[in-house]
């Protein structure tokens, strides 16, 4: 039986808005009475076409190790001194948030802090959720980064006789030698690019010297093998990344399994795309296959639905299965670093529209009650496990650890 592609997304908000519909004011008042405001269980003002920013801040709001790190107090002793202007209002806004009793706060301290940083995102445009979680992920690291040892520093893999030097923190470059007389047998370099014309970059360039709450939650490593298809000479690089960008393999239906084997599935570099082959002299085509080095405490999924072809842009739909619990990312992670392979869905953000207009909302999983809510600006409801898939699914945050409730700095 052919499988039905899904209807336009918005058809789909309509529906969870129809479900949850607030419009009767007196029964929320009466709800709110009823029941004690829930930790972690706020609404968030649109400022102007601030919804993208709004899904982001409450998925990062259910990442409890984030959240306890601003409550405690730790990010205080790590903020730079010329930096922690957005990185002081994330952690405000996380207080409000988690121990507030309001409904609902506002994020424009927050948001003017990350606008004189990054101007874009004071205009009253519609931004892209997944660029402003990158900016505010690099801008929570510059400010609470600290230093480990030294930027040059080098690694040793024996791949077979061949040793790999891998200089950590210059993810562009890799060079081989033969182990007995240090001569080079081959260099790669390759640019990553983004879909859209993006200038940020999922694959941040990062020094091992640097560390923060950001790198130890949400920071991994991929692993390349680059086969020179002429020599056969085998070369290795090593790529930080926070988040990953899936490609989507089918325009109706299709599983995140199905995206991850898509994305780690060998490719084969030719024309433009060639490599410089040392050992060869010359370019030649090649063949590349990723695996996962390290495997981040917290794994962000892009599902890239935005396809963009010269001048013709367009959406795809498709209604993507992902798993609530046991996401198991073992076959595609390197085999001596399979520690956490078993992951379990702790928020999404939707995108419903197309490129040139659209609405975000999130769906989030509390820790303090185990349960989905959906948060659609300053609307917040609760939903059964079955409403968090939907085809309008764009980001998928994974947790290999079960959270904690968080805890807030004790007042002495």
């Amino acid at each position: 039986m052919a499988s039905r592609c899904p209807p336009d997304d918005f058809k789909i908000y309509y529906v969870l808005t129809e479900c949850t519909d607030y419009s009767d004011t007196s029964s929320v008042k009466e709800s709110s009475m009823a029941q004690q405001h829930s930790q972690g269980v706020t609404g968030l003002r649109n400022l102007g076409n601030t919804c993208y920013m709004n899904a982001i801040l409450q998925c990062l709001c259910s990442i409890t190790p984030l959240v306890e790190y601003f409550l405690s107090g730790k990010y205080i002793t790590a903020l730079q001194k010329d930096s922690g202007e957005a990185a002081t209002a994330f952690a405000y806004l996380m207080t409000d948030m988690w121990l507030g009793d309001s409904d609902c706060v506002s994020p424009e301290v927050f948001r003017a802090a990350i606008g004189k940083i990054y101007p874009a995102f004071l205009k009253r445009t519609q931004q892209d959720a997944q660029e402003f979680l990158i900016y505010v992920l690099n801008e929570l690291h510059e400010a609470l980064k600290k230093g480990i040892g030294t930027g040059r520093e080098w690694r040793q893999m024996d791949q077979g006789g061949i040793l790999a030097e891998v200089q950590v923190g210059h993810e562009e470059s890799l060079s081989l030698r033969d182990g007995s007389d240090g001569k080079r047998q081959g260099e790669y370099r390759r640019k990553k690019t983004q879909e859209n014309g993006l200038s940020t970059k999922c694959y941040r360039k990062v020094a091992s010297s640097e560390s923060s709450i950001i790198t130890r939650l949400f920071e991994g490593q991929l692993n390349y093998d680059i086969v020179c298809l002429k020599c056969e000479n085998c070369t290795y690089k090593n790529e930080v990344f926070t988040v990953l960008s899936l490609p989507i393999p089918s325009e109706c239906e299709c599983s995140l399994q199905e995206c991850l084997g898509c994305f780690f599935q060998q490719d084969t570099l030719t024309w433009n795309n060639q490599i410089h082959c040392a050992f060869c002299e010359s370019k030649q085509d090649a063949a590349v296959r990723a695996s996962i080095a390290k495997a981040p405490k917290t794994v962000i999924f892009h599902l890239k639905r935005f396809d963009c072809q010269g001048r013709v842009k367009r959406k795809l739909r498709t209604d993507i299965h992902y798993p609530l619990n046991n996401l198991d990312l073992s076959p595609y992670i390197y085999p001596l670093f399979r520690k956490h392979p078993k992951y379990s869905l702790c928020g999404v953000v939707n995108h419903f529209g197309d490129l040139d207009g659209g609405h975000y909302t999130a769906f989030c999983k509390n820790t303090v009650n185990q349960t989905w809510y959906s948060f659609d600006d300053t609307r917040v409801c609760e939903i059964p496990d079955s409403a968090v898939q939907t085809a309008a699914a764009y980001l998928l945050f994974y947790s290999c650890q079960p959270f904690s409730i968080p805890t807030p700095k004790c007042k002495c």
